[in-house]
């Protein structure tokens, strides 16, 4: 496992935390909010070296902005992505304690 690194903070923006994230929870998955430049080795290091896991496997979803309307005007949302992170049988992240 890799030393903590300044940029792996900045990797792993946030967790997402929704019914289905906390159903894939049961299958050893974790899922994160992640900057559109970061790459799954990327993710992979961050997430080993943050939380003293083993990492088997990382699958980045690019999630389009939607096209919303505030008066009348149109807007966009930013597009983001996210990483879903496979742990090693048995391991665990908890997430709602800070970092």
């Amino acid at each position: 496992m890799a030393d903590i690194k300044p940029h792996n903070y900045d990797t792993l923006l946030s967790p997402i935390i929704t019914e289905k994230s906390t159903l894939v929870a049961e299958e050893n998955k974790v899922i994160f909010r992640v900057p559109l430049t970061a790459t799954k080795p990327m993710i992979k290091e961050a997430v080993e070296s943050l939380f003293k896991v083993d990492v088997t496997k990382v699958n980045t979803i690019l999630v389009k902005g939607k096209t919303k309307r505030f008066r009348g005007m149109l807007g966009r949302r930013s597009d983001y992505k996210k990483a879903i992170v496979t742990l090693k049988d048995g391991q665990s992240v908890d997430i709602t304690t800070g970092l």
